[in-house]
């Protein structure tokens, strides 16, 4: 098969390392993989040098970006026309809300007879349409009007594909709620990690504690995530006094970068000390910071999955999350990690001493959320449920059928 994945961001991101991922396993299948971007920038880091190693054929797309831009969303709009045109996919294969709502549309445009029935403006019928929601682009915190167009855009271009993907079935639960699409066009495929490099690695505790100047004997909670408002830094620092209540050697060590790092670095309780900002880190080092931590938490206001949980139960580290958006699943429920209201401080707060002050309830959750996270989130299970779901779509019996799912 041929096969066109487009993003809005080459970030480091979930979204973006999914998508990578997906393509080196598809090239490694034997298929022809194109990966189309926006430019890349911000302090969240680049994922290009892994999308170049994946074996992909890149095309960098300079108009598309992230924030509504008529102007440069029309010239994007033409230039995925161009590229579907040059490329011929059997898939095409959109990931994040930008990239999703434009190439669903330029895409859909070359597979569709026009108004009268007639081919004039169809040079690809038989290329299959795919988008996957990696996470809600509206959310309850958004102005009344820009949430509405958001839902209104996701509307207008869940009619323009196939079929659609939603990495947990909260997505498809929010999708369904907001009228976007029928239950029946979704596939629900989790966004899956490496196993093999994420477990514990209790040899690599003291070195990473040494690098960060943390010291052995203290308790760390940890956050692993772009600084972003949204992803609850700031309901972390809020807590930290609870925390060290009772003389309690509690430390924050926060693992990313991103936009709102000036925020946090603001933050009253940042100025007490013991809180380590590590800023971008390399792939290849997250390992090695989850293992100086005690507990990785995630006070999130908006999530699709978290791979970032996901790799913190893989590293057999017991998590602390609010439930919200798809982290549900990613907890078993609370069967594989501690789940608290969103934006309920002090339960957040009680479940991370709960965790410290019973090791042994610690250590017995996190052998739960690495059972689970091998069971459920694994990378091979993606691929493979992926390719399955490609293979159906591009053979389905009646390939004119918009929605080839209800032939089944």
């Amino acid at each position: 098969m041929k096969i066109l994945h487009v993003i809005t961001r080459l970030i480091l991101g979930g979204a973006q390392q999914n998508t990578v991922m997906s393509c080196a396993a598809q090239v490694a299948a034997g298929h022809d993989v194109h990966l189309a971007y926006g430019p890349i920038f911000g302090p969240e880091g680049s994922m290009l040098a892994e999308a170049e190693a994946s074996g992909a054929t890149l095309h960098e797309i300079p108009s598309l970006v992230r924030e509504l831009a008529p102007v440069a969303d029309f010239r994007c709009y033409r230039a995925l026309r161009q590229l579907v045109q040059q490329v011929r996919p059997d898939v095409v294969h959109s990931h994040s809300s930008k990239a999703g709502v434009l190439v669903r549309g330029a895409a859909w445009a070359e597979t569709q007879t026009n108004f009268w029935g007639h081919a004039a403006d169809m040079t690809l019928p038989d290329t299959r349409v795919i988008h996957t929601v990696h996470g809600l682009p509206f959310h309850d915190h958004q102005p009344r009007l820009k949430h509405r167009l958001y839902v209104g855009l996701e509307r207008w271009a869940a009619k323009r594909c196939h079929h659609l993907v939603a990495i947990t079935p909260e997505m498809v639960n929010a999708f369904v709620d907001k009228q976007i699409a029928p239950r029946e066009k979704f596939t629900v495929i989790p966004s899956g990690v490496d196993v093999a490099a994420f477990a514990a690695r209790p040899e690599a505790r003291a070195a990473t504690r040494a690098r960060l100047g943390i010291p052995d004997d203290a308790y760390v909670v940890g956050h692993v995530g772009r600084l972003d408002p949204l992803k609850g830094h700031a309901d972390l620092l809020d807590v930290l006094p609870r925390l060290r209540e009772e003389g309690r050697d509690v430390w924050l060590l926060f693992v990313g970068d991103g936009f709102g790092r000036a925020a946090v670095e603001g933050h009253v309780h940042m100025k007490q000390g013991r809180t380590v900002i590590t800023g971008r880190v390399d792939l290849a080092d997250v390992p090695g910071c989850l293992a100086a931590m005690d507990v990785m938490t995630l006070p999130s206001y908006q999530e699709g999955q978290s791979r970032t949980l996901v790799e913190a139960q893989l590293s057999e580290l017991p998590t602390v999350a609010y439930a919200t958006g798809g982290i549900p699943s990613v907890m078993g429920g609370g069967a594989a990690g501690r789940l608290v209201p969103t934006g309920d401080k002090d339960a957040l707060a009680e479940a991370v001493l709960a965790l410290m002050a019973d090791p042994q309830v610690a250590a017995a959750l996190a052998a739960a959320g690495r059972a689970h996270a091998v069971e459920h989130f694994g990378a091979e299970k993606m691929h493979a449920e992926l390719l399955e779901l490609y293979e159906r779509l591009v053979h389905t019996a009646d390939r004119t059928d918009p929605h080839p799912e209800k032939s089944r």
